[in-house]
């Protein structure tokens, strides 16, 4: 009997690496250009911007005078990771290290969906979206952020103390990991968790400002910039272009963003959406009352989503934050985020779309570039408005729901009991 279960779980696994497999050649393809993608080229980040900061880094120093840096210090790592490879050019090692990262998340939710309570639905969601993004998903180094962050999820129930160290090292890589520390059962798995990503992050932080000069210069570097062409916010000034609106669109601090008349308003306006995102997020820590055993990927998805949608900045390689939550989530049995994953899946199909296939539609504020727009960014709202409501339902209104029910109950048992005996 045994051998036989081995024998049909190494048959079944023989279609999704396939599948993994083949769409992941496909993205190798686009990024080695054997296959152009129309749109802009998105590995020109890898090819200039990310090769030179390999040779200031390598030669000892941050990118201090580089306004483009801004990035925490430990993105350092993975900006002088290809030099692991030295046999292949920069770019090239790049695009290896990408597709190594892809296939130790695949790994990773394969071998969760394998055990008891589990589902290899998170597999499927990870092995059919990333291709979703195209060739994007190869060309940033958030796919090596995710990785870190997908692991973090996944070592929450064997480990808080790995659960903690992978969030803080994640947040001196990209900041957003530590969002992942958002669900942790109250007690002594979030004093763990919690404790051990302070102690992490400060270690890494403390070794890089050691490293070399330049490791906080990047904080300098985020206060005057725009809204991205690709925010929320940015839908107000897409609109407005075809009002008289006297903005323009350029290249600022590294991305393509709206500058004029009442941009820093929408920026301010975002970030104060963004605050009131993580006050609803503080409230339902502190009303939470259940911890299954999928909270902690639940209420990651959902904090990274309130991240994402709300923010001024959101470039198309955010959306692989996103993937890597929503295919921990479905991973668990018990995970009830299957609608708003996905949202997000679709949403991911429509980014590729959006960048950059047809960029330049969008840059122009034209009708397909703002269809565009406000179909990807409709489809964030409704699976973060979705998913918190989700989450909130589970582990705060059905734990009150039942607690309240059980005490009528008890009282109506115990009257009952008083009324027997009397009866003797």
């Amino acid at each position: 009997m045994t051998g036989a279960v081995g024998k049909w779980a190494r048959t079944g696994l023989r279609l999704p690496v396939g599948l993994w497999g083949l769409t992941r050649v496909i993205l190798l393809v686009c990024v080695f250009k054997i296959v152009v993608i129309p749109g802009p080229d998105v590995t020109s980040d890898v090819e200039d911007i990310y090769q030179a900061w390999f040779e200031v880094l390598r030669n000892g120093t941050y990118p201090q005078d580089d306004v483009t840096w801004q990035y925490p210090p430990a993105a350092a790592f993975a900006i002088l990771a290809p030099g692991l490879l030295p046999f292949l050019d920069y770019s090239a090692a790049f695009f290896v290290l990408a597709f190594l990262c892809d296939a130790l998340v695949f790994g990773l939710l394969t071998y969760t969906g394998r055990r008891a309570g589990r589902s290899l639905r998170g597999a499927w969601i990870w092995i059919a979206a990333v291709p979703l993004l195209g060739p994007t998903a190869y060309a940033r180094y958030d796919v090596m952020v995710t990785a870190v962050a997908v692991a973090a999820v996944l070592a929450a129930g064997r480990s808080p103390r790995v659960l903690g160290a992978l969030a803080g090292f994640g947040a001196v890589l990209k900041v957003w990991p530590v969002l992942v520390l958002a669900g942790t059962a109250k007690g002594r798995a979030t004093f763990r968790s919690w404790s051990t990503a302070v102690g992490a992050a400060a270690a890494v932080l403390l070794f890089c400002v050691l490293w070399m000069p330049g490791a906080l210069a990047f904080l300098s570097f985020q206060k005057d910039r725009g809204t991205e062409v690709e925010s929320l916010g940015s839908m107000v000034f897409h609109v407005a272009r075809h009002f008289g609106w006297g903005g323009e669109v350029r290249m600022n601090y590294g991305s393509i963003e709206f500058l004029g008349p009442y941009v820093s308003a929408v920026s301010t306006a975002a970030m104060l959406l963004t605050f009131a995102a993580f006050g609803w997020l503080l409230l339902w820590r502190f009303k939470a009352r259940r911890f299954t055993s999928s909270t902690v990927a639940d209420a990651a998805f959902v904090a990274v989503l309130l991240f994402t949608t709300t923010s001024r900045v959101l470039s198309p390689q955010y959306m692989l934050w996103l993937v890597g939550l929503a295919a921990v989530c479905l991973a668990y049995r018990s995970s009830r985020m299957q609608r708003p994953v996905h949202l997000i899946v679709w949403a991911t199909a429509v980014t590729q779309f959006e960048f950059p296939v047809w960029f330049s539609h969008v840059t122009r504020s034209d009708p397909l570039g703002i269809a565009l727009l406000f179909t990807r960014n409709g489809l964030l709202i409704a699976a973060t408005l979705i998913a918190c409501r989700i989450l909130w339902r589970q582990t705060v209104t059905e734990p009150r729901l039942a607690e309240s029910a059980v005490v009528p109950a008890q009282a109506v048992r115990t009257e009952r009991e008083k009324t027997l005996s009397g009866s003797r």
